[in-house]
């Protein structure tokens, strides 16, 4: 794998951060700005929105730029943002900053899916792929529980220069590592792209990525009173549990990697199925301390292993939207790391208890591979239908 595809991990690392980390700055966020816990935690829900919208919107913009001058500028942007959020005594100012800090970090993850995917041969999308989002996971092992901890420490705008301080190293590698290359002077219509973008088994992928995060996010964001209050551990167990998710993430990104360009339906399918079948485990054996522990392992390997390589077959099923697919692979993460939360937000206050976002990831994770089973099936008959029809007119 090109070096500059480490750099660009160090970048999204600091972004991953940045998308994570107010989990844990949410309160004293409120208390200094004078502003509600929920309306603190809006914050939260602006920075994916602005993920969702922004990922095709920037990509669309970007089309006509290098590669580099695109990575750089939405880089620089986001770095400035964060800047203004730590200094900021206006909580519109910081609702703002984050808003533009996702149009960025959308931006720039669209842009360096493809950049990344254009460094290596045409069969090892799956690879570059987990290498760039191979940042998100160790966001969640290092760079959470470390912005946590330095809000503990210093309070959250310390969080904020962190984040800052981290994109500039990032800055300047991406200036000088990854290929000039100059804008494409005659790269397909925008309605060419948007028109390839229409076709079935993209948005079967498109929906099947949605699905898989939304599942991962459901149960991710609620891992905090679930091990508390259900499996009976201390608030202490807490980053501890989160680091594990974060660890197990990484390696199924790496492991997973290794077999998306060449099984990609037996990593989706029999990953899947264990994908599926650990959300149900987890929910019956949450109680056990040693039960959850272990799956809230293998479960972050599972979900990334399986979610990491939808990601690189958006791709691969997307090669006349050689700009525009990166963006809809980002927006479909995204739909389910914004939507799965919210599920769980919904059966938790429904009265439901700790328990049910793992119910809720099951059954998501399961219509997933209902929607798997109904395209292998229908593939299949496709393939019948037309070597039938060959067979016909070759006696003919």
């Amino acid at each position: 794998m090109p070096f500059a595809l480490f750099l660009l991990g160090v970048a999204v690392f600091a972004q991953g951060t940045s998308e994570f980390m107010l989990a844990g700055l949410v309160p004293d966020i409120a208390r200094d700005l004078s502003v509600s816990v929920p309306a603190a935690g809006a914050l939260t829900s602006a920075f994916a929105v602005g993920m969702v919208v922004g990922a095709p919107l920037m990509a669309g913009v970007a089309r006509r730029w290098s590669r580099r001058g695109a990575l750089l500028g939405f880089l620089v942007t986001f770095l400035c943002v964060h800047v203004v959020g730590a200094v900021t005594d206006s909580f519109g100012v910081l609702l703002a900053t984050r808003v533009v800090g996702a149009l960025a970090n959308a931006g720039f993850l669209a842009v360096a899916l493809v950049t990344a995917v254009g460094m290596v041969a045409p069969d090892a999308k799956g690879r570059a792929t987990s290498m760039l989002l191979g940042g998100v996971t160790l966001a969640c092992v290092v760079g959470v529980p470390a912005g946590a901890l330095l809000g503990q420490l210093w309070g959250w705008r310390s969080a904020f220069w962190a984040v800052a301080v981290v994109s500039v190293p990032a800055v300047v590698a991406v200036a000088r590592s990854v290929p000039a290359g100059g804008a494409d002077s005659s790269p397909p219509s925008l309605r060419g792209e948007l028109r390839s973008l229409r076709s079935p088994r993209l948005l079967g992928v498109l929906l099947l990525g949605a699905l898989v995060n939304g599942a991962t996010f459901c149960t991710f964001t609620y891992l905090a009173p679930l091990v508390t209050n259900i499996t009976g551990l201390g608030g202490s167990w807490v980053p501890v549990v989160l680091a594990l998710f974060g660890f197990g993430a990484f390696v199924g990104v790496r492991v997973g990697g290794l077999f998306a360009d060449r099984r990609p339906v037996l990593v989706v399918g029999a990953g899947g199925l264990a994908l599926c079948a650990g959300w149900v485990g987890f929910a019956l054996g949450a109680g056990e301390p040693g039960v959850a522990l272990g799956l809230v392992l293998v479960q972050g390997a599972l979900s990334f292993g399986v979610g990491s390589t939808l990601i690189s077959q958006v791709l691969y099923a997307a090669p006349g939207a050689p700009t525009l697919a990166g963006g809809f692979a980002t927006a479909a993460f995204n739909v389910g790391a914004a939507s799965g939360p919210w599920l769980g937000g919904t059966v938790i206050g429904a009265g439901f208890g700790y328990r049910s976002p793992l119910w809720v990831s099951a059954v998501l994770v399961g219509l997933a591979l209902a929607f798997v089973a109904v395209m292998v099936r229908m593939t299949a008959r496709s393939t019948s239908d037309l070597g039938q029809c060959s067979a016909v007119y070759g006696r003919g």
